[in-house]
């Protein structure tokens, strides 16, 4: 019994220190779900802004390398669509959207020298070509090198 009263306890007491809402959540005020970041609060003029608002707040100052990244996974269309602060999601987004297609291009390039390799191969065959003819021969150039030397040394 007394080990169900202290579970009850400490289940009280991590439920009171939930935040009921998102917006009683330090650093981020009014920014409910379903809401945009701004607000006719907090823009005076009560005109929308002229750029795309998301949902998610920009807290990220993309590089140019980053910038690069979004405009190769198709986020924006130019470097001047791209805001001066981002959302870490969709960087991080983007930078794996640019992995998956870097892996693409490198399979493909893998299959590339595949083939190319088979091809070569085939060309050394109709020339009677092998590795193991090739050893043979640089082993047997090695042995009269030696031989060489060995008869310069003797003399």
């Amino acid at each position: 019994m007394l080990w169900v009263r202290s579970s009850v306890l400490r289940l009280q007491f991590t439920v009171r220190r939930v935040p009921q809402t998102v917006s009683s959540w330090p650093g981020w005020g009014a920014r409910v779900a379903g809401h945009s970041c701004s607000s006719s609060s907090q823009n005076p003029s009560g005109s929308e802004p002229t750029g795309k608002v998301h949902r998610i707040p920009a807290q990220y100052k993309p590089s140019q390398f980053d910038k690069k990244i979004l405009l190769w996974t198709g986020r924006f269309k130019s470097i001047d669509e791209i805001p001066p602060l981002v959302p870490p999601e969709m960087v991080d987004a983007a930078r794996n959207k640019a992995r998956v297609k870097a892996c693409y291009i490198m399979i493909g390039l893998t299959i590339i020298a595949c083939f190319a390799v088979i091809a070569s191969a085939k060309r050394a065959v109709e020339r009677h070509e092998s590795l193991t003819s090739w050893n043979l021969a640089k082993k047997a150039k090695w042995r009269e090198e030696a031989a060489l030397a060995a008869r310069a040394k003797a003399k």
